[in-house]
């Protein structure tokens, strides 16, 4: 079985709906656990999950990257908060040789949890 094949059977078991846009990409979203438009990408043997979360803000970004900074060391167990151009996104990376579910599960639900937690503290730092 190859790679892409096991990511998209465990995203079957785990009731995880997606769409493939690409031979190596796919749109994942879960109303339940607060995901939508979750990425996976595979590439070569990496499988990449990411989130946009939000625009930097213009105002008060040493305060907000050091939430981030802080929120990364203390309270993310999978995966960490970065800055892709002028967004916020969360991004984990999986060793597709050796992806699990259980690996996969974890990797989702981390990102679940951190958006549900984190939400409410970075959305003080949205650009109104």
């Amino acid at each position: 079985m190859t790679i892409m094949e096991k990511l998209e059977n465990y995203l079957l078991e785990l009731g995880m709906l997606y769409e493939k846009k690409a031979e190596n990409l796919w749109i994942v979203s879960d109303e339940a656990k607060g995901l939508q438009s979750l990425i996976i990408s595979l590439d070569g043997p990496v499988i990449a999950l990411r989130v946009t979360l939000m625009a930097i803000p213009d105002k008060n970004r040493e305060n907000f990257y050091k939430t981030l900074l802080t929120l990364n060391a203390t309270d993310l167990i999978h995966g960490a908060y970065g800055l892709d151009g002028n967004n916020v996104v969360w991004i984990d990376t999986l060793e597709g040789e050796t992806l699990d579910l259980l690996e996969l599960q974890a990797s989702l639900d981390a990102v679940s949890l951190a958006l549900s937690q984190h939400y409410k503290k970075l959305a003080e730092y949205r650009n109104k």
